[in-house]
């Protein structure tokens, strides 16, 4: 039985198309200090993801803001 992980790390390619966003705006929102966007998760030296249930969270947001 497979239970689903909040925590899941997702790639650039999942991000955007759970946002909508362009890949320049992901990352500068994930490296702007002043952005609620999610930070990026360095996975290695050359990979990043994202923590699947702090950008649910954070799309979650955009809903209630609007």
């Amino acid at each position: 039985m497979n239970q689903p992980n909040p925590d899941r790390i997702i790639r650039l390619q999942a991000v955007m198309h759970k946002t909508g966003l362009s890949k320049s705006s992901v990352y500068r929102l994930s490296n702007d200090q002043n952005s609620d966007f999610p930070a990026a998760v360095r996975l290695s030296q050359a990979a990043v993801g994202w923590r699947e249930s702090e950008v649910d969270a954070w799309i979650q947001s955009r809903r209630v803001a609007a």
